[in-house]
Formats: structure tokens, sequence, C-alpha cells
């Protein structure tokens, strides 16, 4: 009862230091510098890289994309180094999923660790920003929006994978996730799709409907994919910062891994607008 009390108070500081930080964009960039320098160091301990060279990469490039987002001239070359980055990012997302369903390790080799932090975890966090000014102005509605359907996603797929779950998801990497919670995650995450289209006014049901899938789908590879890092390093959680979670890298696996694909989505329905 006491760690349940625990866990509801830690989640509950950490919901409302979130939502709090949506009334201001600069506010939102640093409580996400923050977020992202704890995962970067969580995530460093868990592949056994020690040097500082990834955080002075998430430094330069975070803050670096966030100024240029909120105060660079237009027609800057921007919009192309976000493209790039995209491209970049996608790619190293699907060598990730390619080493979750096909290989037994990820691969940790000493160059790689490098593209790894870079490409899987700083650049996740800058389209974590950019996602709340795709549109050259500050809309924290779709910032919002994501997180409320990964905690739908996270919080159903727990409940019906408990009460309902036989069939186990991904039995070798994370035992307790099954078939049934996931489709359970995925139903709720686009019923609450349209009571955030309808309440916010932000993107219409069917855009928020889609976002949902995405979410439901990359939310749960990115835990997935954690896991199977969590499981080579040997370990429980990613850290300990939150009492009754485990690490800040554990409540921020899932919107890590779908933050860049909602900014790809975005981004295609507003050009087609």
């Amino acid at each position: 009862m006491k760690e349940i009390g625990t866990r509801a108070i830690s989640g509950a500081l950490y919901i409302i230091l979130l939502l709090s930080s949506l009334f201001s964009q600069n506010a939102l960039v640093i409580l996400f510098f923050v977020f992202g320098i704890i995962c970067l160091q969580e995530f460093k301990k868990l592949i056994g890289l020690k040097s500082y060279l990834a955080d002075v990469i998430f430094v330069v490039l975070y803050l670096g994309f966030s100024f240029w987002s909120i105060y660079g001239p237009p027609n800057s070359g921007f919009s192309e180094a976000i493209q790039i980055l995209e491209v970049i990012t996608l790619f190293v997302q699907l060598l990730l999923i390619k080493d979750l369903f096909s290989e037994k390790t990820i691969p940790l080799f000493e160059s790689k660790r490098y593209i790894l932090t870079t490409f899987y975890l700083t650049s996740s966090f800058i389209f974590l920003i950019l996602i709340g000014n795709f549109k050259g102005e500050y809309t924290p509605l779709y910032v919002l929006g994501a997180f409320v359907l990964i905690w739908v996603n996270d919080t159903f797929a727990y409940l019906v994978g408990k009460n309902f779950g036989k069939q186990k998801l991904f039995s070798s990497i994370s035992p307790k996730k099954t078939v049934e919670g996931f489709l359970g995650g995925l139903f709720f995450s686009c019923v609450a799709s349209f009571f955030i289209a309808k309440f916010t006014g932000s993107l219409n049901f069917t855009s928020w409907l889609i976002l949902s899938i995405i979410v439901s789908v990359f939310g749960t590879l990115g835990d997935l994919i954690e896991s199977k890092f969590k499981r080579q390093a040997g370990v429980k959680d990613s850290g300990t910062i939150m009492p009754g979670h485990g690490g800040l890298f554990d409540r921020l696996d899932s919107i890590i891994f779908a933050a860049p694909p909602i900014y790809l989505f975005l981004r295609i329905i507003s050009y087609v607008s």
C-alpha cells in the first residue's frame, strides 16, 4: 500500500510539472532540457558510455534547434535541417526495431553508441519541442494531446493486460506485456482521440485518430526497445529518480520513440492542408 502511495505521489508531481510548463514555450524548453539530460545519464549508464561527448552533443543540438525554432528567421534553412534530422532519426529507429525482432542483442559497439545517444535520444527531445511549434507558432495542445494519448495507452494496456491478458506480446523481452493489453491500449487511445479532437479544436478527429494509432504502436515499440536495453544491462529500472516508477527514462521511453513519427505526421498534414 505504501508503494502504491509513493508511486502515485511521484507520478502526480511529474504530471503537474509537465502540465504547468505547457503555459510557456520557454518553460517547456527548459523542462525538456532537464528531462533530456537526466534521461541521457540513465541511458549512458545502460549502454556503458562514460564519455561526456554525448552530453555536449545533446546541449548543442537541443538548444540550437530549440532556439532556431522559436527565434530563427524564416527561410533560414531550418526546415531543411529538420528534414535531415528526421530522416536520420527514423532510419536509426528502423534499425532499433529490426534489432528488436531479429537480434538477440542490440549492437552496442563504441562507434554506434554516439549514434544511439544522438539520433535515438537527443533528436527525440528536439522533436518533442518541435511538435508544439510545427506551424511556426507555439501550440501546446499538440504536446498535451500526445502525452494524454501515451498516458491513456499505457494505463489501459496495463489494466486490460493484467485482467484479460493471455497471449504474450514479446515474452523474451517483456514477459508482462500481452497482445490483449496492447489492443486494449490502442482501443482506448482511439477513444481518447475523439475527446481530444472535440475539446481542443486543434486537429480534426481523423488526424487525432491516426495520431493515437501512431502513439500506441511506436510508444509500445519504444517501451520494448528500452526494456531490451535494460535486459542487456541486467537492470530492472533505468534509474531511481522517480520513487515507485524507477528512472525518468522509464517514464518517457514511449513518448521519446513516438515523437519523431508524430512530428512527421503533423508535417505531412500541414503540407496537405
